[in-house]
This record gives structure tokens, sequence and C-alpha cells, in this order.
């Protein structure tokens, strides 16, 4: 009776974009998103619209239940259903993020502004795409600009704390070729939560500590694609990417944090491929990339740094002074992938394909010698059935071999049960994590209190693995969608640091300590650990009327893990740090044509989580966050309107976490912010170029 009742307030054309959206990331191949075997959640492009996120992190926060970010200096600190980081595969148009800072995500890589769609797929599924995929595959899927002649787009928002966010895009569509320009640049002055800070039994109210620090990164990228025949498209891209963060100095406590040194990170990459089209459905693709991330601290004080000297000795006492930097790390990675889909009949479809991977690390001050490198090398396949009109299965393995830990296969099924309008998804699958650079050959001293630690990298270590179960149920209609998914996910061999005997420290290292070798704990890298992770995810939307949509998620999550406790050398069962019980998030948009050259739209959003659990600094508070967002479209098309202004209130009641510095908190928000953007997208035409690209090439010859 609902559903029919509220059906008679959606037009056709809304009914397709809700049923008719095509995803990728669960299976590698197109489905419509209500027939997808994998059960895959979309962040749409109306969503992204209407909410006006400034960042990955607030957009992924902000819409969805099972992420948790707390922003750093070294990352966005993400956790997807309990997991942290190192097990969370980023894609960006199917290509993996290359920015490991260690083992954060730099999500400031990707351009908010350029995002058509987010694909979310939970749970292990190395078997499609390899090592990290075990909590699960955030895939970014970029706009397309497939807008004839020249266009030009700009976006301009700024918030409290001089938050800037800049995004420039050039578009050139003529003929057989397609380039694209992308420019953003990010700023803010940071934010400081609290004063109050913990010392050595003592707490103080005047800390100069950031929640977060200072920070800027800018980046420039180009795409070109050009169709060679009419079956046949090639393209080339690459970009550059800077980005500092400014921390404070403050040596007035002896025991408070002192950073004598800024971070600094520069980032390129180069990739080329093609794709050919052999018909409807079946292609060849070819895919070469090269990536570089390269991390610097840069000095404002006197520092005395751990690592090897320019002799190759070990020391902790080798000077730097102010002006001065030091290369910390410097990743080089290079894929080469082909991959091809084949229909071998009506109801088959077999994916398969080959990839290398080479990763070169140079780190003078971390590895001997001053570099290292490993190799990758994997074949993979996968059936798609359509056994019956009601069932769906997918099955596929991998085949890895490694050049430090040799080789495994890596499998995974999972079927779709259609019963009209419900689908029951069901599945098993591995995931497997390679051991870092970091891992397998760093050497560093940290000193913490009265003792000094040394960190050993071990050459011996093997993968961690997962198996994931997952099953879930569906309804979906034109106005009403409601998933549940229950799943079991088990990780073996965690990589951990564990105490290891004194003989383990390499002759002249105590030397250079000055305290004798006693002092000196050394840790060594070893598969130790285990964890499980089990929760329930439910995610709710409806149209209750031709403008208001409505919708949410839940996400319960429980976690055990056997880690090792360094004070007493044995393994604890404990809850995975960072993790909270029930989160959850809510909204209402309200969107009308008030005119033919109008539009407007209010959105409402709301997240929350329960405590937030640590073994260390006490518990994350429970908190609860709201945003007002308002959308104003202008121009005399109905569909793509090219001026846009945003406003909108970030925390509008003003929550903030006060819990003192190093004290776990639940939540870095800032208190609440007013923002404002402004958008502007300009179409040249297709005459409008042709003509430049003559006068151009007329010049040149000139």
């Amino acid at each position: 009776m609902l559903t029919g009742s509220l059906s008679v307030c959606v037009s056709a054309q809304e009914r397709v974009d809700t049923l008719e959206e095509v995803v990728v990331t669960g299976t590698g191949t197109e489905h419509l998103l209500k027939d997808v075997p994998v059960h895959t959640e979309v962040i749409s492009r109306k969503m992204l619209d209407s909410y006006g996120g400034k960042s990955l992190e607030d957009i992924l926060g902000g819409l969805t239940a099972s992420f948790a970010f707390n922003e750093g200096d070294m990352g966005s600190q993400m956790q997807l259903g309990g997991l942290g980081n190192s097990y969370i595969l980023v894609l960006v148009d199917g290509k993996r993020l290359h920015g490991d800072v260690g083992g954060e995500n730099d999500l400031a890589l990707i351009d908010p502004n350029n995002i058509d769609h987010i694909e979310i797929v939970k749970g292990a599924h190395s078997a499609l795409y390899g090592s990290d995929a075990i909590a699960g595959v955030v895939n970014v899927i970029t706009k397309k600009h497939v807008d004839s002649g020249v266009s030009v787009e700009n976006t301009t928002r700024y918030g409290r704390y001089n938050d800037v966010r800049q995004h420039d895009g050039l578009a050139v569509n003529v003929g057989k070729l397609k380039a694209y320009t992308n420019f953003q640049f990010q700023h803010s002055d940071g934010w400081q939560n609290t004063s109050q800070e913990y010392t050595e039994a003592m707490l103080i109210d005047d800390s100069r500590n950031m929640t977060v620090n200072k920070h800027t990164c800018w980046q420039l990228a180009q795409r070109v694609t050009y169709d060679l025949t009419r079956n046949v498209e090639v393209y080339a891209d690459g970009s550059v990417y800077a980005k500092t963060i400014n921390r404070p100095v403050d040596g007035r406590y002896a025991s408070c944090d002192v950073y004598t040194y800024d971070l600094a990170y520069k980032n390129a990459s180069v990739s080329a491929g093609g794709k050919w089209k052999l018909g409807t459905a079946d292609y060849v693709t070819l895919n070469a990339d090269w990536n570089r991330h390269a991390y610097y601290h840069k000095y404002t004080d006197t520092t005395l740094e751990d690592g090897y000297d320019p002799n190759g000795n070990f020391t902790n006492y080798f000077p730097y002074f102010a002006g001065q930097r030091s290369l910390q790390s410097d990743q080089r990675r290079t894929m080469v992938e082909a991959r091809g889909v084949f229909t071998l009949m009506e109801s088959n479809t077999l994916s398969a394909g080959a990839e290398y991977r080479y990763d070169y690390l140079k780190a003078p001050m971390r590895v001997e010698n001053g570099h290292t490198d490993d190799w990758t090398m994997a074949l993979y396949a996968q059936e798609q059935l359509q056994l019956a009109d009601w069932l769906n299965v997918v099955a596929g393995a991998r085949f890895n071999h490694n050049a430090s830990y040799g080789a495994r296969v890596t499998p995974k099924i999972s079927s779709m049960v259609t019963l009209g309008d419900f689908k029951i998804r069901a599945g098993w699958s591995e995931g497997f994590k390679t051991p870092t650079p970091k891992e397998l050959h760093y050497r560093y001293l940290r000193r913490m209190g009265e003792k000094t630690f040394y960190y050993l990298g071990n050459t011996g270590l093997k993968p961690q693995t997962s198996d994931y179960v997952s099953c879930g149920v569906e309804y979906r209609t034109n106005v009403l969608t409601v998933s549940v998914t229950s799943y079991v996910n088990k990780l073996r061999n965690m990589i951990t640091l564990v105490n290891v005997p004194v003989s383990e420290i390499p002759v002249g290292v105590s030397t250079f300590m000055g305290d004798g070798s006693n002092d000196i704990v050394p840790r060594m890298y070893e598969n130790m650990e285990s964890a499980r992770t089990y929760g329930v995810d439910l995610n709710v939307s409806c149209r209750l009327t031709r403008d208001l949509s409505v919708g949410g998620n839940y996400s319960y999550l429980d976690t055990k893990a056997e880690v090792y406790d360094v004070t007493h050398s044995r393994l604890d069962e404990i809850v995975i740090d960072g993790m909270a019980h029930n989160k959850w998030n809510m909204y209402a948009v309200w969107r009308h044509d008030m005119c033919r050259s109008y539009r407007m739209s209010v959105g409402l959003y709301t997240r929350g989580s329960s405590k937030r659990y640590y073994q260390n600094y006490g518990d994350g508070k429970a908190y609860q966050i709201w945003k007002l967002t308002t959308t104003h479209e202008f121009g005399k098309k109905k569909s793509d309107k090219p001026y846009k202004l945003e406003c909108g209130l970030d925390n509008m009641f003003n929550y903030v976490d006060r819990t003192p510095h190093p004290y776990h908190l639940g939540t870095t928000t800032p208190p609440m912010s007013v923002y404002a953007s402004f958008s502007i997208r300009v179409n040249a035409g297709k005459q409008v170029a042709l003509r430049h690209l003559r006068t151009t090439g007329d010049d040149a010859d000139n």
C-alpha cells in the first residue's frame, strides 16, 4: 500500500536514475546496481552535490556509517569495519591510490570536486584486487567531462580556520580527442580543540599542540584520451602533488611533544594504456603506470636524528639544523596490467588478467645500503554464471608470486538469489596483505623515557591473511531501498613488533647510545597477532515525495584480537583500538525547481558514534555531529546548471571533544564552522574550440 501511493510522486526518469545506476567494483565488470551479485554501497553524484563535502574523509564519514576518521599529520587515520588504513584498498577509477604515509592514506590526493560517485565494497576482495583488500575496497569514480568543445570550471570554498578549497578544470572534447586538466589547492590553519595536555603526572593548561596542524597541499593533473578507431581508445595521464604540514615548537615542558621539524610530501605519477572493444560487452585493456611518493623532514631547530649516516654507520646522533631537510622515504611503484572480459555464452562471463608490480624504496636513514626493492607477479580469473533466472554465482581466484614470501592462491565465491524485489547475497572470500618495505627492511631507534627501542625489519615475514563471510538481504523498489548485511572477518598472521634478544642488535650500535646495551630494547616485526571482527550493517533510503528524500545507515561492530603485550612479552585478548559498537548517520534532503532557471536544495545530516575503545589513555567519548547545507543552482538548462552557490553550517550544534592531549578522542571535529562555496562552469562550444585549435596550429607553423 505504501509503495503504491509513493510511486505516483516519482517521475519515470527518477526511477531510471535509481534502478539503472551502473557499478563495477564488486565484480570488476559493469552491472546495474540492483543486479550486482556482490553487495555494493554507492554514494551518488546527487548525494555528493547535496552534501557539499570538503574532502573524501568528510564525505565517507558523513554519508556512511562503517567508516571512522581521526584526521592527523600522517594521514586520515581511517577505519572500516574496525580495521585500519593498511587493510583498506583505495582506488581511483579502478587504480590503486599511491601515497603510503606511515601506513596511512593521504586522501587529499583525491579532489572532491572531481568525483562523480563512490562505490564501496566491504570485506576481503584480494582475489580480484590483490594485496590490502581485507577490510574493503573504496573506488572513487571521477567525472567524465563529455561536453563538446571547451569547458572551463571553477569552484572556490572558504570556511573557518582559513579553510580554503580551490578547484579549477579545463576540458577539451573535439572530434576523437578528449583532454582534461585538473588543479586543486587545499589549505587550513588547523585548530586546537583543547590546550590541556597530560605530562608526567601533571595536567597543564597552556599546551601549544594542535588537534590538527596547519597544512597546505596542491595538485596538478592532466589526462588525454584519443580514439584510434571506433573500437580502440588510448590514453595518457600524469600528476604532481605537494603537501606541507607545519607543527608547533613548544619546549617549555620537557615531557610534552616537542617538534623540531615540519613534514613535507611530494608525489608524482605517469600512466598510459588503452582499451580495445571486442563486442558489446567484451574488451581487452592494457595499462602501465608509475608512481612516486617522497616524504621529508624539514627542520625548524637543531635535531639529532637516528639512522644511517653518509658513511653507512647506524647512529642516533646525526645532526640537522634549521633550514635543512632530510629524505625519510622515497617509494616508487611501477605496475603493468593486462585484462580481458569475455562473454563465453549468454549466461557465462569470464574475466582474466595478469599483473606485474615492482616496488622500489629509497630511505638513506632507514634502510641498510640506502635502498631496497620488491616485486610481485599475479594471474587471476573470475567466472560469472547466471545458472537460472533467480540464481547468479561468481567464483574466482588469484595466483600471486612475490620475491620475498613466494607463492600463494587466494580464492573467492559469492552468490545472489532474486525473489521479486528481494535480493539475497552470500559469499566467502580470502584476503591478504603483503609485508611492507618498512616491515621487511627498516631499522630505526626511538627513545621513550629511560629506554631506547631499536626497531628491526624482518625479511622472513609472511603475508597477513583473512577469511571473510557475509550474508545479506536487500529490498529495492522505485521508492524504497532497505538492506541488511551481516559479516565475520577473521585475520591471521598479523604483523606486530615483538621483543627479541639483545643479541639481535648489530655490532657497534650500542656504542652510539652511550648508555650500554642493557638500556636498548630490540624489537622485530613478526607474524604474531590475530583478530576477528563481526557486525551488521543496515542501509535505508526512501523518496517520500518528488522533492524529499530521507535515509540513513547504522553499523553494529564487535571485535576481538590477540595482541602482543610488550611489557609482559605475551599475547592478550583485547578489543581493537578505535572500535565503537554503534555508528550511524541520517539525512533528509529537499530539492525543488523553484523556476526554470533556479533550483534549490536543503539538506540536514547527522552522524554519530558510541564510545570508542582504546587500550591506553582511556576511551573516546560518544558523539553526535549535525550539518546543515543549502545549494542554489542557476541557469537556463533544466538539468545541468552552470552556476552553483553552496552555504552551510558544519557541526551546527558546536560539539567539541576537549579530551586532553594525548588521551584518546572520540572525534577531532572542529567547532561550528560557517562555509560558502561558489562554482561556475562555462562551455565555449565546439566551433570555438575548433577555431582555437586551428589558430594555435597556424601560429606554431609561423
